[in-house]
């Protein structure tokens, strides 16, 4: 099964996040897919916390990837902020 996830990146108390496409076997911040956005929740905009390709996200969910709950709340508050 795909699921679509978040991948840790950044240093030691500075993280910030890749949105990938994944293999549901691979290792959080193993093998991945495709990249779709990023999250950086130390940022200090709220609107540039988040950026997603939201036709790749739709694109893939179509074709049955499932999404973890972190990225459906960003998602939710990507579409909410691009209409």
């Amino acid at each position: 099964m795909v699921k679509i996830r978040l991948r840790r990146e950044g240093t030691k108390g500075r993280p910030y996040y890749r949105v990938v496409v994944a293999d549901q076997r691979a290792r959080r911040d193993g093998r991945f897919l495709e990249i779709i956005g990023r999250y950086d929740p130390l940022e200090e905009k709220e609107e540039n916390q988040c950026t997603l390709d939201l036709e790749s996200l739709d694109k893939w969910v179509g074709n049955g990837a499932q999404m973890s709950d972190t990225v459906k709340s960003l998602a939710k508050k990507a579409r909410a902020t691009a209409a």
